[in-house]
């Protein structure tokens, strides 16, 4: 149960939080902790987390969080170090072993082969021990509670994956790979070392795993949440506004004053792009710094998906 003070819509904090999250928690436990430090109930995240997984969690507080879906969209990038020879559960260092097969007869130029040809648009098999829903139930309780779960694959881009380390183990059982992955959103780095192993016939895991961006959002702006749980006044004054956080993440439309004035009242008004927009594609109308609405266009017309005001 939360404690302390909880503040009025008034004066409670709206905005985005960028937290570098620590290994051994979860997302959810990230946000019990802002939701401490903030004062406030209304406090989510986008784009989760594993629980041995570190680096940026975007939070959202107070309105902030109908934002939220809007900046998950956009590519990830991690760093991660696979461990191939390995095989388990939940295809990181967290699950079950599985299998174990010698890395002796697998080449520097064999791994690079392998995890090279992931690189592109491909179809990839969540994990089984993922968030992923299956007939309203996550998939990871699924698998906890001894069901076999087998996730279809879905259409994942990986932009870009580097090297930047192969270490072989003393006896060459085991080859650890340092890796640097830009990817869309729903990419699973996990999956990555799963298939990599399995192409090599040794299979693998993720030992570590750090996310360093989201989408315009990067780790080096983020705040530790060790320093928030020490001094709670930080996590009020890194938020990020909701102007802000949208405008980095998405087209933006910055309406004139007759305008403005007639989405705060809710009036559907003409699409105000002078072009015509791409198809359904998210919007952020704003007025003098401010962020209105997310809206779209739908038969030259604006479409709200969230208002703010």
């Amino acid at each position: 149960m939360m404690r302390g003070p909880i503040l009025t819509s008034d004066e409670a904090p709206q905005g985005v939080l960028l937290i570098d999250k620590p290994g051994g928690m979860s997302s959810h436990a990230v946000v019990s902790r802002v939701r401490k430090a903030l004062g406030i109930r209304k406090v989510g995240h986008a784009g989760t987390l594993d629980p041995a997984a570190t680096g940026l969690l975007v939070v959202g507080a107070g309105r902030a969080t109908r934002l939220l879906g809007y900046l998950t969209r956009s590519d990830k990038a991690y760093s991660a170090v696979i461990r191939l020879g390995v095989s388990t559960i939940t295809d990181d260092a967290e699950g079950e072993i599985v299998r174990a097969s010698s890395c002796r007869g697998v080449g520097d130029a064999d791994v690079r082969a392998a995890l090279a040809a992931q690189v592109g648009t491909i179809e990839q098999r969540p994990s089984a021990v993922s968030a992923v829903k299956v007939d309203g139930k996550r998939a990871y309780d699924r698998v906890r509670a001894g069901e076999e779960v087998d996730l279809p694959a879905r259409i994942v881009t990986i932009h870009e994956m580097v090297i930047t380390g192969i270490r072989r183990s003393a006896d060459n059982e085991s080859i650890d790979v340092d890796i640097e992955v830009t990817c869309s959103a729903g990419t699973y780095i996990r999956a990555i070392a799963r298939d990599a192993g399995e192409s090599l016939g040794v299979g693998g895991h993720v030992v570590s795993l750090r996310r360093t961006a989201s989408g315009d959002f990067s780790i080096n702006e983020a705040v530790a949440l060790s320093d928030i749980a020490e001094q709670p006044h930080l996590a009020r004054e890194s938020l990020m506004t909701l102007h802000d956080a949208a405008t980095r993440s998405m087209s933006t439309l910055d309406l004139g004053g007759g305008e403005a004035q007639a989405v705060r009242h809710g009036r559907v008004i003409p699409w105000p792009a002078s072009d015509s927009p791409p198809a359904a594609e998210p919007v952020a109308l704003t007025h003098q710094g401010e962020l209105l609405a997310i809206a779209e266009a739908e038969n030259s017309r604006t479409r709200y998906l969230a208002v703010f005001v």
